[in-house]
């Protein structure tokens, strides 16, 4: 498939443009900018600027997602907080949160924020890295709309529920563990969609429990309940499904039930028949090292952990072990040079966008 490279500088203009041009303050539009193109540096290109219009500035023009966002704090302690995001822009919520959380745990050495109201915060990892940065350990999660059945059932109730560590090191990366607590998450099958390629069996099953390979009939179904993602560890008990469904179900009641926000079926995107909000909950959890031991002992038994397990015994044919973050780490440095990978139809996307919100001047870029 044929991809171009254009450089982040200037998607990252692109992309703030655009939002302040659909209603968007600058300043939080620099936030959910620098958000996306995060995903992008880190080869999460399922969570990057190709979300921008159908995430995001579709759901705005539909009256669904608020512009302009509201940061309200309910209810507040030295070392906890609940806010209310009022369907705001989910990045500018979760950027502020994290921050809150940081300012408490840098007080009082652990700190956690809850959040209701919210909308999609794309990757995880960005707000545990906020943490990381300040030598915490960042540890966040979110709900989303269903798309897990449980183990041994084949209705979309669980969202796939991220539940993402940042923990520093002495290395050039950070250990970053950011993943779904299915197989594989919505934004993955859309990106299947985009290169019409098939999906491995496993991953999404249908009423019957039987496998579902086409991304966009998995897309289809998804909405209308006729399809199922399958949780960490697969289909049923044998491999360990029941661990991901267990972990998934976790990341929901912390999502929902500190904050009494909404769950489940609540997030489909529907109401009466119409679109509506996805009030989305997620959390926010900052441990300062300084309250346990010196950061710089800590990044140092972090990275012999790491490098241990890097050099431990490999399966014949393999060249290599990674550990969570590194192989992120790596694409940036592979990517930083050259930007975030165009297909054909995301250029043609970006198109619509230069004229749809009168960035003209742009349309050389995806050209």
């Amino acid at each position: 498939m044929n991809q171009k490279f254009i450089p982040f500088e200037i998607i990252e203009k692109f992309v703030i443009k655009v939002m302040v041009n659909a209603g968007i303050p600058e300043d939080d539009a620099k936030i959910i900018g620098n958000v996306l193109l995060q995903a992008d540096k880190f080869g999460i290109d399922s969570h990057g600027v190709n979300r921008l219009k159908l995430i995001y500035l579709d759901r705005i023009k539909d009256g669904i997602l608020n512009p302009v966002t509201n940061f309200e704090i309910i209810k507040e302690s030295p070392t906890t907080a609940v806010v209310d995001g009022h369907n705001g822009m989910g990045h500018v919520v979760s950027y502020k949160a994290m921050n809150l959380a940081i300012e408490k745990a840098r007080k009082f050495g652990m700190a956690m924020v809850a959040v209701r109201n919210s909308t999609h915060y794309g990757i995880a990892g960005y707000y545990a890295l906020m943490a990381v940065r300040e030598n915490m350990i960042g540890i966040t999660g979110t709900n989303a709309r269903p798309s897990i059945a449980p183990t041994f059932g084949v209705e979309n109730m669980l969202g796939t529920n991220p539940l993402t560590f940042g923990i520093p090191s002495d290395e050039p990366f950070p250990f970053l563990l950011d993943c779904a607590t299915s197989i594989i998450q919505r934004g993955k099958v859309e990106l299947y969609a985009r290169k019409g390629k098939e999906m491995p069996k496993g991953w999404v099953i249908d009423d019957n429990g039987e496998s579902k390979t086409n991304p966009q009939e998995v897309l289809n179904d998804l909405i209308a309940g006729r399809a199922a993602l399958t949780p960490l560890g697969g289909i049923g008990e044998d491999t360990g499904g029941y661990k991901g469904y267990g972990y998934a179900t976790v990341v929901e009641i912390l999502s929902a039930a500190l904050q009494q926000g909404a769950f489940m079926k609540m997030l489909m995107g529907v109401k009466d028949g119409k679109k509506a909000p996805y009030p989305l909950g997620h959390f926010f959890i900052a441990v300062d090292i300084n309250a346990f031991t010196d950061p710089n002992d800590f990044k140092k038994t972090t990275g012999d952990i790491l490098r241990d397990l890097r050099a431990s015994r490999k399966m014949p044919g393999q060249n290599r072990i990674y550990t969570a973050g590194e192989k992120e780490y790596y694409t940036w440095l592979e990517r930083k040079d050259k930007g975030v990978p165009f297909t054909e139809q995301l250029l043609e996307e970006f198109q619509g966008l230069c004229k749809s919100y009168s960035l003209e001047e742009y349309l050389k870029y995806f050209n």
